[in-house]
């Protein structure tokens, strides 16, 4: 710590990016601050408090009631089963695709590159009118497969991009090395190419689910039964329902972000321990 106390005193500009850094942190955490804040409020407190004001009396079961109430115990189990199921099979297969665009020579693998970098250029918000007909069409409205396969259709083709570079980056010699060995395509990605893509596969993993957890719209048009909802749409409902309890409605807040959060500190520690593995075996 006095290290970097003296580096910035020495340094003029390390200490102006030490200052912005604070004021970004600041206005990150004052938002997270007041929702946690106001959820342990009445909503007496809640009027007569200032809004960064820590609660007098927390009341923790406005969690219990607002759970309850809001039924958010359908919406979180079906949010989980379709993070669970999808997050991890769409890095598999952005994996697998990556590895054969990327190192099985084919004179069609640029075409089919480019075919799935113009998946990543297209919203899906434009998508959402005929990708409902798509879904009725097969009868897959309301079901968890209805919502995996654009959730799946949609989130591969970033994920193929991004692996397609890392291992593009990697020398050919490692790879190389193996097939002349006798190794298969499957076996070189197994032994050589996994090993150093846990930084990657962290990070991607940790994005994924936290996009896939928080959306929204695909849901809203797919999923029209209230036993389909996920959590989004049940805080939605229960924005609705309860606007003027604010109190539990922060708690509903906390209780929809509360999972993806934790899923991100927990393979953030993976990241950056695959990052620091990876500096020394480089």
């Amino acid at each position: 710590m006095r290290d970097q106390l003296r580096a910035m005193r020495k340094d003029p500009v390390l200490l102006v990016l030490w200052i912005a850094l604070v004021i970004f942190a600041a206005i990150w955490i004052a938002p997270c601050v007041f929702i946690v804040f106001t959820s342990l409020k009445s909503v007496s407190e809640v009027m007569s408090s200032g809004a960064f004001s820590p609660p007098a009396d927390p009341l923790p079961q406005n969690y219990v009631s607002a759970w309850d109430r809001g039924g958010f115990s359908r919406a979180f189990f079906n949010s989980a089963l379709v993070s669970v199921v999808k997050v991890p099979l769409g890095l598999a297969l952005s994996a697998v695709a990556a590895y054969a665009l990327a190192r099985m020579r084919n004179r069609y693998n640029k075409g089919l590159f480019l075919f799935f970098l113009f998946g990543t250029m297209i919203p899906f918000q434009v998508m959402l009118a005929p990708l409902f007909t798509l879904v009725n069409s097969f009868g897959l409205i309301d079901t968890y497969v209805g919502l995996l396969l654009p959730y799946l259709a949609f989130g591969v083709p970033f994920q193929v991009f991004i692996l397609h570079s890392f291992f593009r980056a990697v020398p050919k010699e490692m790879s190389e090395a193996a097939l002349i060995d006798g190794a298969t395509h499957f076996t070189t990605f197994r032994r050589i190419f996994l090993p150093v893509m846990v930084p990657i596969l962290a990070a991607l993993f940790i994005i994924d689910f936290v996009s896939t957890w928080n959306e929204f719209a695909m849901a809203l048009v797919i999923m029209q039964d209230k036993s389909m909802w996920t959590l989004p749409l049940g805080l939605m409902s229960f924005q609705g329902q309860f606007s003027n309890d604010y109190g539990q409605l922060n708690a509903a807040i906390v209780i929809t972000v509360l999972p993806a959060v934790i899923v991100y500190l927990i393979f953030q520690r993976y990241f950056v321990s695959g990052l620091a593995a990876g500096a020394v075996k480089g």
